[in-house]
């Protein structure tokens, strides 16, 4: 996979300001406010930032936490994981393998078959709609 690195500047440029926000600077959107939190529509969940396809919705489920959440990746290799102590709390940060951009988190409390829930921002998304 070919990393995409460019300076923040040209990051601001690119992305709408709460993207930019999330995605550089990991910052987070307000629980249930996302506009994918609720979608049901059948596609691919794609990194805004570099278009890097990142979770199905076949892999997406109601968690109740108020934020998109996916039991897996498309493709383990598409995503990195590093540990976040930010905010007093010990969390493991999901980001995409291809740009870094912050997409959110993941826990160890998720559904069969993986047991992880992967709290995803929606402004860290774009849903590429399919026909099923």
């Amino acid at each position: 996979m070919n990393r995409i690195e460019k300076p923040l500047e040209q990051w601001r440029e690119e992305l709408p300001d709460e993207s930019f926000q999330v995605c550089r600077l990991a910052a987070t959107e307000r629980p249930f406010t996302g506009r994918y939190h609720a979608t049901k529509t059948p596609g691919v969940y794609h990194c805004i930032c570099c278009d890097t396809p990142l979770f199905d919705s076949r892999a997406k489920f109601d968690s109740g936490c108020g934020w998109p959440s996916y039991f897996a990746p498309i493709d383990p290799q598409a995503i990195t994981e590093r540990e976040d102590l930010s905010h007093g709390m010990r969390r493991v940060e999901v980001l995409c393998a291809r740009c870094a951009a912050h997409l959110g988190h993941v826990f160890e409390d998720g559904p069969a078959p993986t047991g992880l829930r992967y709290c995803i921002n929606s402004v860290a998304l774009r849903l590429v709609p399919r026909e099923e």
